[in-house]
């Protein structure tokens, strides 16, 4: 069964950092372009950033490029979030998703496999 996990959200304060997770199990991350997307209630799905499979080669939302960063550990089958400088404006279910196509895509549809999400939760 092909499943990403995500984990590490949580509520931060303005300023605050978090690391988030996503774990893949029945699915071999090292193979497939990595994305992270949000959600808030109402609202599209809305690109984050993503990271090819070397992870030398990565994209950002300019709404996060410079706060957040994203890494992956083939070897433990796992793609990282780094967020830095949090802000209200951040709140959001995050999800992980995976991409068998051969580009950093920022479009949901590019990407097979999702995670459940989790949340984070910026308080001013």
């Amino acid at each position: 069964q092909v499943q990403l996990v995500e984990s590490g959200g949580g509520l931060v304060q303005t300023g605050g950092s978090l690391r988030l997770s996503c774990a893949g199990s029945g699915l071999t991350l090292s193979t497939y372009i990595m994305g992270w997307f949000r959600q808030t209630p109402g609202k599209a799905r809305q690109f984050v950033g993503a990271i090819d499979w070397s992870g030398r080669n990565t994209r950002y939302a300019d709404s996060v490029n410079g706060r957040f960063g994203i890494s992956r550990d083939n070897a433990r089958n796992t793609v990282y979030l780094q967020m830095n400088s949090l802000n209200p404006e951040d709140t959001a279910v995050y999800y992980c998703a995976a991409s068998p196509r051969r580009a950093l895509f920022d479009i949901s549809g590019a990407y097979e496999y999702w995670g459940q999400g989790t949340q984070v939760t910026v308080s001013s």
